[in-house]
């Protein structure tokens, strides 16, 4: 398994249904194409002040997933979201994603701290954050989500 960089284009052809590069789709869509679409217009919005902003999750030549940024970085952290195509789910996949994508962050000088929220019903998605170290730093409600719980891991080496 490994995260490829999405581009613009990667992502505007993921919206539409089309393979990109010489990776094929997952058995069944990804996303849904508003999903794909407001992800793309959120990568394109953060691209501009930190890159990678996206990235595909590419199994053997299958793209089975996304994690992306969900908000520009604030400090010397990121927020991320990732999500699997609903045909490749509870197959350890999330889990290894963000494992790479730690692995990412961790290599890269910008970034001390990774954020990520779950919907306190999301119990599939909270195991995937505390597999990955993933600690619980408080909860919020969302005007849309409801009741999300706040996790963040340091990927800052230590002194």
């Amino acid at each position: 398994m490994t995260l490829v960089e999405a581009s613009d284009a990667d992502l505007e052809a993921l919206a539409a249904g089309t393979a990109v590069r010489a990776l094929r789709l997952s058995h069944g869509p990804i996303e849904t194409t508003e999903v794909l679409t407001m992800l793309r217009v959120l990568a394109n919005s953060i691209r501009p002040h930190f890159a990678p902003a996206s990235w595909m999750i590419v199994d053997g030549d299958a793209i089975v997933g996304l994690c992306s940024l969900v908000k520009p970085p604030s400090g010397d952290g990121i927020d991320i979201g990732y999500g699997v195509a609903a045909s490749r789910r509870r197959r350890g996949i999330a889990s290894v994603a963000v494992k790479l994508l730690l692995d990412w962050a961790r290599s890269d000088p910008r970034v001390m701290t990774v954020r990520a929220e779950t919907s306190v019903l999301n119990t599939p998605s909270q195991r995937v954050l505390e597999r990955n170290g993933f600690e619980r730093a408080g909860q919020r409600i969302d005007d849309e989500d409801g009741e999300m719980i706040c996790w963040q891991v340091s990927v800052a080496s230590p002194d």
